[in-house]
């Protein structure tokens, strides 16, 4: 599918079903499933650039969202591109959990993943593409969203009438922030830095490897990913960051380096800057009011250490459009606003209790008591491992993954700690 070009319309005040605000994982996949559906899509973003792409992100993407990108139908257009099918090694001090497990996500460069979603969306029938416009103010009518205003970049004021503004641009959401909605950060108490190597050997062969490194619980993973290249991360603690600042390069190999069954860097090459944010809350928002939604980062934006990014604006997406298409073509207002309740109770229902644990973890505190059962429990048992697989793939909540049988091999296991 090519990316190049893509078909753009002129702003008009025409009634869209949807606005879509950014071009990205979550706005892309909407703008596709509710082009599908049957309605008329206004997709707007910010960049012209047509292979403009996310730089800081790790884009492991989880096994629980391949579903959404099967139904997509560019888990071809994926692996045509390089992407890796993404298996897990998980190391803790009791050693290596590999999980025995046919499911997989992918991981793949975003220069690659986001054009070529852009380029399905804004090539479905359906969806209009308005790029260099930035969102400037929701338009309301008796207290619903009924469109947006947006500024191009000759500073001439838009406007975008629709039945349903979403907003999917980002963890620092301009939508969400005009919108009004209760928003809850939490502080992240890592740093990021990462960086692509060429010719590095990792002893998972083409499996992802992540370290739970003690005693401060700081961070790493390997990613192999597209054209041969494999992603390093680290997260550690920030009391450590000086360190790091002081001298980047020598830090991080020293990092991977002293990990157990670490990556093999003799002859390896960095073919990339080192990318990172030294701070990135855990923020959570309210997931839509009357006329509006959001979706991705601009709902829940959580640490990146737990990979679920992702995965999460796939899945996110999809929620949001199985729940409102009906009502949207209907023509109901009324019917939309149920549909957006329920969509919020959907998306808090799946991803709260998540969240609620990333949270609690991103503060660098020490394994509690159940998680260290677990962790040693998955070393050895399977069940526990794949309750474990379960768990951090976001396939199930912590509550569905705990079962009575699951509990009971916990206490068998890690009997006389």
């Amino acid at each position: 599918m090519g990316v190049l070009a893509f078909p753009m319309a002129a702003l008009d005040h025409s009634q869209y079903d949807v606005a879509i605000i950014g071009a990205s994982i979550a706005g892309c996949a909407a703008a596709t499933f509710f082009a599908r559906r049957g309605l008329q899509v206004a997709l707007v973003e910010q960049t012209e650039d047509p292979q403009a792409f996310k730089k800081v992100c790790t884009h492991f993407i989880q096994s629980s969202a391949t579903p959404t990108i099967q139904r997509l139908g560019i888990e071809s257009g994926i692996e045509k591109a390089g992407g890796v099918r993404n298996g897990l090694e998980l190391w803790t001090r009791w050693g290596w959990i590999r999980f025995d497990t046919k499911a997989y996500g992918y991981n793949i460069r975003r220069q690659k993943l986001d054009p070529l979603l852009r380029a399905l969306a804004t090539n479905t029938p359906g969806v209009d593409y308005f790029p260099g416009r930035e969102a400037r103010e929701l338009l309301s009518k008796e207290g619903r969203v009924r469109g947006i205003g947006v500024v191009d970049r000759k500073g001439r004021m838009e406007e975008v009438d629709a039945r349903l503004v979403v907003g999917a641009d980002g963890r620092s959401s301009h939508v969400a922030e005009m919108s009004g909605l209760p928003t809850e950060a939490s502080p992240n108490n890592r740093f990021i830095y990462f960086a692509y190597f060429r010719s590095v050997h990792l002893t998972s062969g083409r499996k992802s490897q992540t370290w739970f490194i003690e005693p401060d619980l700081d961070i790493a993973y390997a990613l192999p990913v597209d054209d041969g290249l494999t992603l390093l991360s680290v997260m550690p603690l920030k009391p450590k960051l000086d360190r790091f600042r002081g001298s980047l390069e020598e830090t991080f190999a020293s990092y991977f380096e002293a990990l157990p069954d670490g990556p093999n860097m003799k002859g390896g090459e960095r073919v990339s800057e080192f990318r990172g944010m030294l701070d990135f809350p855990n923020i959570t928002r309210a997931e839509s009011r009357p006329g509006l939604a959001l979706i991705g980062d601009a709902a829940l934006a959580s640490d990146p250490s737990v990979a679920v990014g992702c995965g999460w604006a796939f899945q996110s997406a999809e929620w949001l459009v199985d729940g409102t298409a009906d009502a949207l073509a209907a023509k109901d207002e009324v019917l939309v606003d149920a549909a957006l309740t329920q969509y919020s109770k959907t998306h808090r229902s799946r991803l709260g209790p998540h969240q609620a644990v990333i949270s609690s973890f991103s503060t660098g505190r020490p394994y509690n008591s159940l998680e260290a059962k677990l962790y040693k429990g998955a070393t050895s048992d399977p069940a526990i491992s794949r309750a474990l697989e379960l768990l951090i793939s976001r396939k199930v909540t912590p509550e569905q993954a705990l079962t009575p049988s699951v509990m009971a091999n916990l206490q068998r296991v890690n009997m006389g700690e």
